[in-house]
């Protein structure tokens, strides 16, 4: 099997299912379908993929699509033919210990990487559509890497290395979906590990990567455990350090305040576009001003930048996939809050907090070292 990809960024995998065509039983579909999952996977990791999506199109003779995502884009592949689209999507459920029957309810599993002879465990979730299944793989990274090996510039790095030596106080990470935020707080969940000497408790959904030297807990809504039932219990198990995936509801922020009022360091994730659009939602979830504002130490606003392919500086090559592109850089912005600005925000409101370097400056330093394009930056950024 081979994959090619063009100018386009259009993914074509050739031959993916050409074992099926071989088979005329049932036994000779099943083999196949274990081995296209298996070569699926692998084309996928030595791609640099971060998810593969498979699609069910049409109902009877279904073909499934799909499509990988590199470096942040959709690439489409071509596609499972109908004699092979059910087995494959059986397979993976099989695998990741799902209902293989079930179709019309959504699923979420996990595959050992030893299961599938892969390098990465394998997330799986599957979701009912009007044209059929769908099904999202996504492989966990093996290790949290260092703030170093992220990426990031020496300014941000510095910022972040700063607060993680603080006893309390409260950091939010924001950015859309895919901007790195959950690596970044693994990242800084192995800083702390390392420097040793405080109790380190998370609340996440899904544990993505198993950190030594720390209790890691998993939301299981179905049984009840949400994140703001966790974080109250954990409360309770002396943690120093509290790391929440994300505040999603008036229960968990209020909790995440009180924690990081009472001594505790507390990081987490929130959605917005912003660093005043983060003030703005957390004040809203939870409304006392007063003890937001005294909790609140740090947001980090972040995005991801394709690098440009150092093989051929963009022009595309074998190395890149001809995407002219060849991994990420992360970007940020942030807003601290000292006692000054504390004061600012109490009497004006969450405008006045704004970060003390925009986005766009980030951006500039990576095209002054010809790390990406002003494309690249306008495609993330905007004009």
């Amino acid at each position: 099997m081979l994959i090619f990809v063009g100018r386009n960024r259009r993914l074509i995998m050739v031959d993916l299912a050409e074992n099926s065509n071989n088979s005329n039983d049932s036994d000779g579909f099943e083999s196949a379908a274990v081995k296209a999952v298996a070569e699926l996977v692998g084309r996928a990791e030595r791609a640099g993929a971060s998810d593969v999506h498979l699609q069910m199109c049409g109902v009877g003779e279904a073909r499934a699509q799909v499509a990988f995502r590199l470096n942040g884009l959709m690439a489409p592949v071509d596609e499972f033919p109908a004699a092979m689209a059910g087995r494959v999507f059986g397979r993976i459920k099989y695998l990741a210990r799902l209902k293989t029957y079930q179709d019309s309810l959504p699923q979420d599993g996990r595959i050992a990487k030893e299961d599938i002879d892969a390098a990465h465990d394998v997330r799986v979730a599957t979701y009912p559509t009007v044209t059929g299944e769908k099904i999202v793989l996504r492989f966990f990274p093996e290790a949290a890497q260092s703030l170093d090996e992220l990426g990031y510039q020496s300014e941000p790095r510095a910022v972040l290395e700063n607060f993680l030596k603080s006893q309390s106080g409260l950091l939010l990470l924001t950015g859309p979906a895919g901007s790195g935020k959950t690596t970044t707080i693994y990242s800084c969940l192995r800083h702390l590990a390392q420097s040793g000497g405080r109790h380190i408790i998370t609340v996440e959904d899904p544990v993505e990567q198993v950190l030594p030297g720390i209790m890691q807990t998993e939301v299981n809504e179905a049984r009840g455990l949400t994140f703001a039932t966790a974080a109250r219990h954990l409360m309770r198990q002396d943690p120093q350090v509290l790391a929440i995936g994300e505040i999603r509801d008036e229960e968990t922020a209020r909790i995440a305040v009180r924690a990081a009022l009472t001594g505790h360091l507390v990081i987490s994730t929130l959605h917005a576009g912003s660093c005043s659009g983060v003030l703005e939602r957390l004040l809203a979830m939870c409304p006392d001003r007063y003890a937001v504002v005294a909790a609140l130490a740090l947001v980090f606003n972040q995005r991801l930048i394709r690098r440009l392919c150092a093989e051929c500086a963009g022009k595309g090559c074998g190395d890149c996939l001809e995407t002219g592109y060849k991994n990420r850089l992360p970007i940020s912005e942030w807003a601290r809050m000292d006692d000054a600005l504390r004061a600012r925000v109490r009497e004006t409101g969450a405008s006045v907090f704004q970060p003390a370097k925009p986005l766009a400056a980030a951006g500039k330093v990576l095209l002054k070292e010809n790390l990406t394009n002003a494309a690249e930056l306008e495609r993330v950024l905007g004009s």
